[in-house]
């Protein structure tokens, strides 16, 4: 079973969000991390440009597969977890510490509302388990 912490929000992409004031942390899931399997490279190519919500802002590349990341909500990339660079498997190890990808600042609260609580992702993820 996937690891869904009880303090964060989520998106359908498998993005999780950890919302202090109107910054906010984002990274992939546990569940994503571990679909993805091992990963060898993050690349945040939008630090200090403005994001929307669902554009991809970076790419997560894993020995399966490339996968992009996507912004969870709108506004602009304030700095990429540069320590990823050198440990990219950091982002399995723990997905929702260490291996964070991204942080923004939100251009509007709003957007908030849409985003996931842990139990409508867990239901999201029961779904998409191949079990």
């Amino acid at each position: 079973m996937a690891n869904i912490p009880e303090d964060l929000k989520y998106t359908k992409t498998h993005e999780w969000v950890k919302i202090e004031g109107d910054t906010v942390t984002t990274g992939v899931t546990d569940f994503a991390q571990h679909e993805l399997s091992d990963i060898v490279y993050v690349e945040i190519n939008t630090v200090g440009k403005q994001v929307k919500k669902d554009e991809p802002m970076g790419t997560v590349e894993a020995v399966k597969a490339v996968a992009d990341l996507y912004a969870p909500l709108s506004g602009e990339v304030l700095e990429a977890n540069e320590a990823l660079k050198d440990d990219p498997a950091a982002v399995n190890k723990d997905p929702y510490g260490v291996g964070w990808m991204a942080k923004l600042k939100l251009s509007s609260q709003d957007e908030l509302a849409g985003l996931m609580d842990p139990a409508a992702y867990a239901e999201l993820v029961k779904k998409s388990e191949h079990h």
